[in-house]
């Protein structure tokens, strides 16, 4: 029993960080410069929202939200709710 958690936390573990990497993939220059400088602190890039102004990065880090707009301006307390 132990050694099936063990390998399904291996496996979510790897889902999770080629998920990562396919959205790192999607950043723009300037959001991966400051995706990497919040990321010193601990976040992690959850999501890239697409819109007509375009993309904005959300990264996490425990319960506190950032987020990086396509020049990489960081906005460490966006109005931004998270289903």
């Amino acid at each position: 029993m132990e050694n099936k958690l063990h390998r399904d936390s291996l496996i979510e573990r790897r889902l999770h960080m080629e998920q990562n990497v396919e959205w790192w993939e999607k950043l723009t220059l300037a959001q991966k410069f400051s995706a990497s400088s919040l990321a010193k602190y601990g976040y992690e890039l959850s999501y890239i929202r697409n819109s007509s102004s375009g993309s904005l990065a959300v990264m996490m880090q425990d319960q506190n939200i950032s987020t990086i707009a396509e020049d990489g301006d960081i906005d460490t307390n966006p109005n931004i709710h998270i289903r």
